[in-house]
């Protein structure tokens, strides 16, 4: 998807809570929110160019090029401004270190400017030197570093793309808020956000919109386990 910083206000429903976990009454602390482009039926490989991500003979990338109108654009740049950090798995890392952190153009774009500024932080076993600015590689216990880093003082620590790591961020309870931009398109192919079976868990939804070109956003909070009819 193209992104903008022109537009106005969205029409919403639901609250956004955008400030920093409090813990007690004490200091906020650091909220962890994941934010993914998919479509219909659930994929988010290649949303930007065929050439993003064409593993596993995929070849119906950039399917979010051109969607979405000046509102949404306006909500997803407004986003990644208020990232105290942000926090890649390797592949959606190095595609945005080869663009927005390398490319003069986007790097002048807000988005661009709040990425090459704010803390970035890497999980990978496999990247020795990372030449991003402000990049730390995490190794080892990777839920240990980031609890570690959710401790720290107020606001959020942005996860975009990133199917793997959202996925096992979800998997071990570590997600405050994930937000879906749903395109409305149905691709047929390609690796979608959520496996045929995984683990299960319940969302409480507590903001949406719908743009004027049909691109929704759902902001959801997990909520435990989902809740079952007993077998009759």
């Amino acid at each position: 998807m193209g992104v903008s910083d022109r537009g106005g206000g969205v029409r919403s429903r639901g609250e956004a809570a955008h400030q920093g976990r409090r813990q007690g009454k004490g200091t906020a602390i650091m909220k962890l929110t994941t934010m993914t482009q998919v479509t219909l039926d659930g994929v988010m490989q290649g949303n930007g160019a065929a050439s993003d991500d064409p593993r596993n003979g995929f070849e119906r990338g950039g399917w979010a090029r051109g969607a979405g109108d000046d509102e949404t654009r306006t909500f997803i740049t407004q986003t990644y401004r208020r990232a105290e950090a942000f926090l890649f798995g390797r592949h959606t890392y190095d595609l945005f270190a080869g663009s927005w952190g390398s490319i003069d153009q986007m790097r002048g774009h807000p988005i661009g400017v709040a990425l090459n500024e704010a803390p970035k932080y890497v999980a990978s076993s496999t990247l020795a030197a990372p030449r991003w600015q402000n990049t730390t590689v995490l190794r080892g216990d990777l839920a240990a570093a980031v609890s570690a880093l959710k401790a720290k003082p107020g606001g959020e620590l942005q996860v975009h793309g990133s199917g793997a790591l959202t996925r096992w961020l979800l998997e071990n309870d570590l997600v405050d808020e994930m937000t879906l931009i749903v395109i409305p398109v149905i691709l047929g192919q390609g690796a979608r956000l959520f496996p045929e079976t995984g683990p299960d868990l319940a969302l409480d939804l507590i903001e949406w919109r719908v743009d004027s070109k049909g691109v929704t956003t759902q902001v959801y909070r997990p909520a435990g386990r989902p809740r079952y009819a007993p077998a009759a």
